[in-house]
């Protein structure tokens, strides 16, 4: 499982490390999309956030039953009590980013719902909110800033064999 803060990179290590492990990557964010019929970012303004926590909820918890590859958690979905004791035990892993790379990477122009409005002192604000989650929940943290994603994918697969 990765989790991370939007910009971690938790998709392109997560299609990196499937194909490493050979099994399935899975994207909560995308069974989300999936499921609703729409982009997350449609979701928000359309339903609202308690909705999309609804759906990402049920997400998580219908991929941790269904899926043995590589998961993919969205950025908020650790903040769920119910997620987090599902989580409690596995091999997470947290992808660590700095705010400079995260806003490089995620861009301030980007169509995420919750960077709307002031999208880096609101990425800061998220990063820091989620950081305590991230780090109780992980088994292994990776600092991401400005490593390639090989070398990071080495270091997850070394970390977790030890």
């Amino acid at each position: 499982m990765l989790i991370g803060p939007p910009g971690s990179g938790k998709t392109t290590l997560g299609r990196l490390l499937a194909e490493r492990f050979g099994v399935a990557f899975r994207d909560t964010d995308a069974d989300v999309e999936a499921v609703a019929g729409k982009p997350v970012s449609d979701i928000f303004v359309e339903d609202g956030e308690g909705r999309f926590r609804e759906l990402e909820r049920e997400a998580v918890r219908r991929a941790l039953a269904e899926h043995d590859g590589v998961l993919s958690l969205g950025g908020g979905a650790v903040l769920d009590e119910g997620t987090q004791a599902l989580l409690a035990g596995q091999p997470v892993v947290y992808l660590q980013v700095g705010l400079a790379d995260a806003v490089q990477r995620v861009g301030l122009a980007s169509a995420r719902p919750l960077l709307v409005l002031n999208p880096r002192s609101r990425l800061k604000k998220l990063m820091e909110e989620r950081r305590p989650i991230y780090e109780r929940l992980a088994v292994l943290t990776v600092v991401t800033d400005q490593r390639a994603p090989q070398e990071l994918a080495d270091e997850i697969v070394k970390g977790l064999a030890s």
